[in-house]
């Protein structure tokens, strides 16, 4: 096993998480609960053969294949693999993560088109919900929660509440850094509190490896320096390119792709003018200066 290949994490019992190290850009997180009667999925994998990784996991545990599938936002590292478990898992969402699905289509492949991401279809929730939604199995119940726009305009998080799980999707990436450009910085805040108040011990990030609590504080801090820097290069009418390019990282230097700095200050810029949260962005700007934070280079799917 090298150090880039997946791995199971046991949460409690019939509860697992499916880990994709080092967390970056295309190597998200799932999980999977369940018994030898029947098992959910939370998310898939940015890859054919990465869902199909996820797939043998599942079976090794003993469980049966997926009859259904949450996915917590539309993003196609957590989508791209539905189609490895298809026909027989019905997707469940929220109703905003439908429509952004069918909208972004094989994003990834314009993002990435060197990446071989094998035989993707498109496959977004046909179960969808407003606010939460709650499901049982294998005797484990399972809430599915709408937290607002934060890192899309349609995430969910999974909480098991016996168990003291809580699967955030991307609200959360430990080591990584936040990306907000299709949802809300505000809202991002927003959800962060709502986690808090799950009060769950065992915190699965959407990227990143499996952590507690405490992962909410250091990702309120990095939002509320976003917030500030926005506030100071707005006032003094710099591009966000110009203010992430003067910005001290200081105790998130460490996190993988900085570069998301500028993005993140392109949707704070927005809520500065007043725009609604999750309002379209322009992704060419977006990916452009986070190219350019980069060195020139753009980001590198790892998948």
């Amino acid at each position: 096993m090298s150090a880039t290949d997946p791995y199971v994490v046991a949460l409690a019992p019939h509860v697992h998480a499916f880990v994709q190290p080092d967390g970056g850009w295309c190597l998200n997180n799932a999980g999977f609960i369940g018994d030898t009667d029947e098992s959910l999925l939370v998310d898939t994998a940015a890859t054919e053969r990465r869902a199909r990784l996820l797939r043998e996991a599942v079976l090794a545990e003993g469980l049966p294949l997926p009859r259904t599938i949450v996915t917590t936002h539309h993003h196609g590292d957590h989508t791209y693999g539905n189609g490895v478990f298809s026909p027989e898992a019905r997707i469940v969402g929220h109703e905003n993560c439908r429509s952004e699905q069918l909208a972004a289509g094989h994003q990834l492949h314009l993002l990435w088109p060197q990446t071989d991401f094998g035989r993707v279809d498109i496959l977004p929730p046909t179960v969808t919900y407003s606010e939460r939604l709650t499901l049982y199995v294998g005797g484990i119940e399972v809430r599915v929660i709408h937290p607002g726009a934060a890192h899309t305009t349609g995430d969910s998080i999974v909480h098991l509440p016996e168990q003291g799980v809580v699967f955030t999707g991307d609200l959360v990436f430990h080591g990584g850094t936040p990306f907000l450009p299709m949802g809300s910085l505000a809202g991002s805040l927003r959800a962060l509190d709502l986690l808090r108040s799950l009060d769950a011990p065992t915190v699965v990030p959407g990227h990143g490896r499996v952590t507690d609590p405490s992962v909410y504080d250091t990702t309120e801090r990095y939002l509320r320096w976003v917030g500030e820097l926005a506030s100071e290069g707005y006032a003094k009418g710099e591009t966000p390119l110009e203010t992430a390019r003067r910005a001290e990282l200081g105790e998130f230097a460490a996190w993988r792709e900085s570069e998301r700095l500028v993005a993140n200050l392109h949707r704070a810029y927005a809520e500065l003018e007043g725009l609604p949260e999750g309002a379209p962005l322009d992704p060419v700007a977006v990916f452009g200066d986070m190219a350019a934070m980069n060195g020139g280079v753009p980001v590198a799917c790892h998948a």
